[in-house]
C-alpha cells in the first residue's frame, strides 16, 4: 500500500487521502491477498437485505426446506444481515474452485459421491483462510463475521450481487470461468468497500439442469423442493429415505451432481489448484458392499477430515443400502444380509429393503 494511504487509513485521517481512495486501496490489497490464499475470486457487495429474501421466506413457509430446521431458525438473520453483524457495510464474497475432472475409472461397482466431497472437508480448509482475511481487515479497523456454509447468510444472493456469477435455474450459482464447481464463502465487515457490479443471468432458454434432475426436485426455474433433492435425502435427512424416492436415488450415496453436470458452462471448468480437494480412494474407488463392512471406528478413520463424516456411519450406510438395492447383484446379498442385522435400525431397515429389491430382480431373471 502507498505509505500515505496506509497512514491515513490506520489513523482514520481523511485529510490527505479521500475515503473512496483509501477504501479502493484496501480492496485492491484484499483481492491480491485472497488470491495468494488460493481463492479464485474475491468481490464485494453492499451489505443490504438480500434480493431474494421474499422468495426465501416463501420457500420456508411452504415447507420446501424439509427437516433443515436451522434454515427456519435463522430466517430473520438471513433476510437482514444487520442482525448478524450490526453496522456491517460490505460483504466480501470469495469463491474457490474444487473441480477435479472426471471420476477415476474402476472395475468395481462404486457409488456416486458429489465432487465437492471427494477430498478434504472444505469447511476446515476455507475457514482457516477466512481467519487470515479477518486478521487482515482488522488492521484497517474492520469488525468481521466469517462464514462458509456455517451461518445465517444467503451467500448466493450476495455472490450474484458481487458479480461472482448468477443464480442458475437449478438455484446453483454459475460462473463463466468455473462453471458450477466452486465453494462460496462470505465475510460481513463494518468496512465500507467499493461494491462490484452484479452478475448478469446468462442461462437464456437453457433448462438442462431442470430436465437432468432425477427426482424432479427443480419444480420450476429457480425453484427447488429440497424434500425431493437427492443431496438433501442423502445428507440432510436424518431418518428413512421415503420409499417412493429410493429407486430414483440410483447409485448416489452422498449428494448428487446431476444438475451441475448438465450445465453447459462447465465446458470451461479447469482443475482446481487446491490439492486438498483431490479425490481419495475411499470416495472414488470403494466397492459399494465394502462400505458395509465398516464399523464405527473404521468409518471415522476412513472419512477423517472428509465432509462425509458429518452424516455418521448410520446415515452413510443407509445410503449405501439404497444404492445396492438399485444397482446391486446377487454377489452383494451376503454383505446386505449382515447389514440387515446391524444394531442401527436405520441401516438394518434399508438393508432389508435392498435385499428384497435384489432378490426380486434375481427371480425375474431366472
Amino acid at each position: 500500500m502507498n505509505m500515505a494511504v496506509e497512514a491515513a487509513v490506520l489513523s482514520g485521517s481523511h485529510e490527505k487521502v479521500p475515503p473512496a481512495t483509501a477504501a479502493a486501496t484496501i480492496k485492491s490489497q484484499l483481492v491480491a491477498f485472497a488470491r495468494e490464499l488460493g481463492f479464485d475470486f474475491c468481490r464485494m457487495a453492499r451489505c443490504d437485505p438480500p434480493p431474494h429474501a421474499r422468495q426465501f421466506r416463501d420457500w420456508l413457509h411452504n415447507g420446501a426446506h424439509g427437516e433443515m430446521d436451522y434454515m427456519q431458525r435463522g430466517e430473520e438473520k438471513r433476510c437482514d444481515p444487520q442482525l448478524v453483524l450490526f453496522g456491517a457495510k460490505s460483504v466480501v464474497v470469495l469463491a474457490m474452485n474444487y473441480f477435479q475432472g472426471g471420476a477415476p475409472q474402476s472395475d468395481a461397482a462404486i457409488g456416486q459421491i458429489a465432487r465437492y466431497a471427494w477430498g478434504d472437508d472444505y469447511h476446515d480448509l476455507i475457514s482457516a483462510k477466512l481467519d487470515k482475511i479477518d486478521n487482515f481487515l482488522r488492521e484497517f479497523g474492520g469488525t468481521q463475521k466469517c462464514y462458509v456454509d456455517t451461518g445465517p447468510v444467503l451467500e448466493r444472493d450476495f455472490a450474484a450481487q458481487a458479480g461472482i456469477g448468477w443464480q442458475g435455474k437449478s438455484t446453483m450459482l454459475i460462473n463463466e470461468r468455473l462453471g458450477t464447481w466452486f465453494f462460496l464463502a462470505g465475510i460481513l465487515t463494518t468496512l465500507e468497500l467499493p461494491a462490484d457490479e452484479p452478475g448478469r443471468d446468462r442461462c437464456g432458454t437453457c433448462d438442462r439442469c431442470i430436465t437432468a434432475c432425477p427426482t424432479g426436485a427443480i419444480t420450476a426455474p429457480h425453484k427447488l423442493d429440497a424434500r425431493r433433492c437427492i443431496s438433501y435425502l442423502t445428507i440432510e435427512l436424518k431418518g428413512a429415505i421415503p420409499l417412493e424416492l429410493r429407486p430414483l436415488v440410483g447409485d448416489r450415496i452422498f449428494g448428487c451432481d446431476d444438475c451441475l453436470d448438465a450445465c453447459p458452462w462447465n465446458r470451461f471448468a479447469q482443475v482446481s489448484r487446491e490439492s486438498a480437494f483431490a479425490a481419495r480412494r475411499s470416495t472414488t474407488d470403494f466397492a459399494l458392499r465394502d462400505y458395509l463392512a465398516l464399523d464405527d471406528a473404521q468409518f471415522r478413520s476412513v472419512f477423517r477430515n472428509s465432509p462425509i463424516k458429518r452424516i455418521k456411519r448410520h446415515g452413510f450406510l443407509r445410503n449405501v443400502c439404497v444404492a445396492l438395492g438399485n444397482v446391486g447383484t446377487a454377489e452383494d446379498l451376503p454383505a446386505l444380509e449382515k447389514a440387515a442385522a446391524d444394531p442401527e435400525p436405520l441401516i438394518a431397515d434399508h438393508a432389508k429393503w435392498a435385499l428384497a429389491r435384489i432378490r426380486g430382480r434375481c427371480a425375474a431373471n431366472t
